[in-house]
């Protein structure tokens, strides 16, 4: 900030004033959702699985939000966003079977994590650009997965997949484009997405549905966004439709 106005905020923190600390508002986020639990009926009767459709819903209005610029959109969406965080961690915090975690265990996790993999910011590691930043991030990601990989009955640890760590409650078309990029990565033979007419569960359209995201995957598109585009267009076409005498 220049001119008089940066100039006596300067001046207002001074030695004998300390600037606020960024970050105080979350602490008031968290006493107020500790008063929300205590005293909200239908806070105090929310748990784990009924807040979770609640947060995918907040994350897709963020996603809108983002979409459409709209900046004010924005800062209230994250808003809401965040407090799903928050309010999984206060739901957590009750619990008293060892399994219970607070906010700041929330926070602590993800401070590890970011310092563990980022040597290149944290540590005496040095890298040549974001390519290598990413191939350093996959690599650790993989090592913390090896070493809490669970064991077997045998008392062997499972052996690892390609496909661990992917979120299967994602909507089915990004799943496959994911399943799909993790296997072709791994080396999977390409025959693998071609699903036999008897594979159980599975219809005609399903396994040309898989055909098209890999169709997709191989023209260099993405087919979560290519779907949404063309969603949009056919939004846009009943809207006209709808405005006519």
């Amino acid at each position: 900030m220049t001119g008089q106005a940066g100039d006596d905020r300067v001046e207002q923190h001074g030695s004998d004033e300390q600037a606020p600390v960024r970050g105080m508002r979350l602490v008031e986020l968290v006493q107020i959702m500790d008063t929300l639990r205590l005293n909200c009926p239908w806070d105090a009767r929310q748990t784990h699985a009924s807040l979770a459709p609640y947060l995918l819903e907040e994350t897709y209005e963020t996603v809108d939000a983002l979409a459409s610029g709209d900046q004010a959109a924005v800062r209230e969406e994250l808003g809401d966003v965040l407090l799903q965080v928050v309010f999984h961690a206060r739901v957590a915090e009750e619990r008293t079977d060892g399994t219970g975690y607070d906010i700041d265990d929330v926070a602590d996790g993800i401070i590890s994590k970011l310092t563990r993999r980022h040597p290149h910011v944290f540590g005496d590691l040095t890298v040549t650009g974001p390519d290598e930043v990413t191939l350093n991030w996959d690599a650790i990601k993989a090592a913390e997965r090896a070493a809490a990989r669970p064991a077997d009955a045998s008392g062997e640890a499972v052996p690892p997949s390609a496909l661990d760590g992917v979120p299967m409650s994602q909507p089915a078309l990004s799943l496959s484009a994911q399943l799909l990029r993790r296997a072709e990565r791994a080396g999977a033979p390409a025959e693998l997405a071609e699903l036999p007419a008897d594979a159980p569960g599975v219809s005609d359209t399903g396994r040309e549905l898989l055909a098209l995201v890999n169709r997709a995957r191989a023209e260099g598109l993405d087919p979560e966004l290519e779907l949404r585009a063309a969603a949009h267009a056919y939004a846009d076409r009943v809207r006209l439709w709808e405005a006519l005498p």
